[in-house]
């Protein structure tokens, strides 16, 4: 619109100065001519008066000048008459300009002594007037008197108005007949064109290449469209060549790493996009309030530590909500970008959530009704009727932003948690052919549990819109199957394990979910031991037993039972007084739920209360560190600790675990792992407790502490084999592998 405007007002504005000097001159020219026509008519008049105003002089007939001054009284733009005497005396003037005789009048002097005629414009009340006066003169060259012929000028400008409306309406009529015209020629000539081309790249970016869609312009337009459809068709080429190499490949490797995942998305995906739909978006753009700068971060969140590595091996996009307070400044016109920030592998759309939205679909119903449903923790789940409106409202939003961006044919959705229970259904209703999973990262509960949700029947049918569900464990599956089978009108097959409902198939399926095996890069390893020295001299932890802990601030992870069980272990063990030190690192999240502010000023007060009680000179117990930490900052944590103590309440993996098993490539350290985790299914080296039992927990680290170091290599060996053949690339792989035979069914 912009450019049009800066095209088409040139010309309106040299149009409009060129009407403008016309009717300028137009109008002078008119008014030259209506004033020459009024002259003339005015000494017409007068002449025509002369022989019987001579008469009335002669003959001293005062009656016949008034009969003959009054005869003008009723003209239209003649005003009146005026007789002089041969001294300059009126003796007869036209009623209707009897205040003409207060005038004064120095020029009848000029006129009596030249006896020339004079004709002149004149002010007159409030307005203007011609007036014209002729010499009555005698035989004898005498003047004997005068008459004064008086016209009303205003009907010239009158006259002129009027030609300046017709001037302005022709004006208007032909900037408006421009205006069209211009935006027709504009339209056909470019606006259908790029329209054209637009949507001919729309459909051709989603794989529409038919005839349908096709462009046929000889012009420079259609030599466009056939360069793009020559580089396209090379790359389809290209594409089926490295599909066929990937699946030789692919048949050749054993071990599951970042480049056998990209062969598989090769050879079973082929052209075809993977689209990944998250709540949590894997880079946030913040503004660190202290300093001013924008920050690029990666956000503490096991969906993002998974699903990255993923999307950096295949490519793809994340969709996800744009939480980060400085996210709209780096997006494009379509609200993308290519992330990571420093090596471009795959596109983020991030879609914009106001303030209400976020507080009923994320902190509302997902987070204080479906987050504590999920999880066994004795926490109250609350369902709002607005939350769920706005959760519902939500889940249309990002349904008709992945319908944006889906291919032709083929298109394949992977959903991520809780958060979209009913993405899948909708995104099904619009693209029947599309394939979509779903991962629930979280527990699922038993039928019993899930009763308790008002909404269980529209959350079941929504998530049974997808092909396949996955969970983290089997028993998550059986629950699911069984919660389907009571609560919804549907058929479960117990051999294929899958729900049928409405003639729609859902399979369900147990994925253990796990961390890319190799936390650090040669890079980075290089740059650990001068981290871990400067971390121990910061917090004063030479020759000290190190513990550490990772979590988000959340009442599932159990820190409030961590630290009462190190607590206890102090007491029942003081002998490691001053020897060992727990780190606990806990990023704060939720906040803005009641629940977990007071979660959070309880923790404080807690290890204030407990490093209080123990605190022996410069030595305390527990360091707690309160704010986030990036995967990199972690890592050398990971690294020193002697011990990780992961304590769950309830989860339905947790990768810290995982991670700590990963980043311990010297074998050393032990993992004190809570059993209600999805992770202590497969890390059964771990040694395993019931976090609710804080005794069973102290007597955990001392056995960690005391177990011989051959013992504590050998269960890490164990661990860190199961995590490098289980791996998240093995993990996708699986999910992918399912997908196609789905697909292929």
């Amino acid at each position: 619109m912009k450019k049009i405007l800066l095209f088409i007002l040139p010309i309106l504005f040299i149009v409009t100065a060129v009407f403008a000097a016309f009717g300028i001159i137009q109008a002078r020219f008119e008014e030259e001519r209506l004033m020459d026509d009024l002259k003339k008519k005015a000494r017409a008049i007068s002449e025509s008066m002369e022989l019987s105003v001579s008469h009335i002089f002669l003959d001293n007939d005062l009656k016949a000048a008034n009969r003959l001054v009054e005869s003008f009284q009723k003209r239209e733009r003649l005003q009146g008459c005026v007789i002089y005497d041969k001294d300059g005396r009126i003796l007869a003037i036209t009623e209707r300009i009897s205040d003409w005789k207060d005038k004064e009048k120095p020029y009848l002097n000029d006129i009596l002594v030249n006896k020339t005629p004079r004709g002149a414009l004149e002010k007159f009340r409030d307005y203007s007037v011609y007036s014209y006066i002729l010499p009555i003169i005698e035989d004898n060259g005498n003047v004997i008197g005068m008459t004064e012929v008086i016209y009303d000028t205003s009907y010239v400008f009158s006259i002129l108005t009027q030609l300046w409306k017709r001037i302005s309406a022709s004006l208007v009529i032909l900037l408006v007949f421009i205006i069209i015209i211009t935006f027709l020629i504009q339209r056909q000539i470019f606006i259908l064109p790029v329209k054209r081309l637009t949507e001919w790249f729309h459909h051709f970016q989603r794989g529409e290449i038919d005839s349908m869609h096709s462009i046929k312009d000889k012009g420079e337009l259609g030599k466009l469209a056939s360069e793009v459809e020559q580089i396209a068709l090379n790359l389809r080429i290209a594409r089926r060549t490295i599909s066929d190499e990937a699946s030789t490949r692919l048949q050749k490797e054993d071990t599951w790493t970042e480049a056998r995942l990209k062969n598989l998305v090769r050879a079973k995906l082929g052209e075809n996009a993977l689209f990944v739909v998250s709540n949590r978006e894997p880079y946030m753009h913040v503004v660190d309030d202290t300093i001013g700068i924008t920050k690029c971060i990666r956000p503490a969140s096991g969906v993002v530590t998974a699903i990255h590595p993923i999307l950096c091996a295949c490519g793809g996009m994340w969709i996800a909500h744009g939480a980060g307070n400085a996210d709209r400044k780096f997006v494009n016109s379509k609200d993308k970008l290519g992330v990571p920030p420093e090596d471009n592998r795959y596109i983020l759309k991030r879609i914009w959530l106001n303030k209400d939205e976020e507080d009923g679909y994320y902190y509302g119903f997902a987070n204080e009704g479906l987050w504590p449903l999920c999880h066994n923790t004795h926490t109250r789940p609350v369902f709002r009727e607005t939350d769920w409106e706005i959760y519902k409202k939500v889940n249309q939003k990002f349904a008709d932003s992945v319908l944006e961006e889906l291919p032709a044919k083929n298109p394949f959705v992977f959903i991520q948690d809780y958060h979209f229970t009913l993405l899948g259904r909708m995104i099904k209703e619009k693209r029947p052919d599309a394939t979509i999973a779903l991962f629930w990262h979280i527990p699922w509960p038993t039928p019993e549990s899930f009763l308790i949700c008002p909404y269980r029947e529209e959350i079941l049918d929504g998530m049974l819109g997808c092909d396949l569900i996955g969970f983290h464990v089997q028993n998550h599956c059986n629950n699911f199957l069984d919660t389907a089978n009571r609560l919804l009108e549907s058929r479960v097959d117990t051999e294929k394990f899958s729900v049928v409902r409405l003639d729609k198939e859902t399979f369900v399926r147990a994925f253990p979910i796990s961390v890319n095996g190799h936390i650090t890069s040669d890079v980075k390893e290089s740059n650990l031991p001068k981290q871990i020295e400067n971390i121990k001299k910061e917090f004063d932890l030479e020759d000290k037993i190190i513990g550490i802990g990772v979590d988000r601030i959340d009442y599932t992870k159990g820190i409030i039972e961590r630290v009462l069980a190190i607590d206890r272990f102090f007491e029942k063990y003081p002998q490691y007084r001053k020897k060992v030190v727990f780190m606990q690192l806990a990023a704060p999240s939720r906040v803005h739920i009641k629940r977990y502010h007071d979660l959070m000023s309880e923790i404080d007060e807690l290890v204030e209360k407990k490093n209080w009680k123990h605190m022996d000179g410069n030595w305390k117990p527990i360091i707690y560190l309160k704010k986030y930490f990036s995967p990199d900052e972690i890592t050398p944590f990971y690294k020193m600790a002697d011990f990780c103590i992961v304590s769950s309440l309830h989860d339905g993996m947790n990768l810290v675990a995982k991670e700590y098993v990963a980043a311990k490539k010297d074998l050393s350290g032990l993992l004190i792992l809570s059993q209600f985790t999805g992770a202590a299914r497969e890390l059964t080296s771990a040694i395993q407790f019931n976090p609710y039992a804080i005794e069973e927990l102290a007597d955990a680290i001392k056995f960690s502490l005391a177990m011989p170091l051959e013992e504590k290599r050998k269960r890490m060996k164990s661990m860190r084999k199961i995590i490098t053949e289980n791996n998240v690339y093995r993990w996708a792989g699986n999910i992918i592998t399912e997908l196609t035979s789905l697909k292929r069914a």
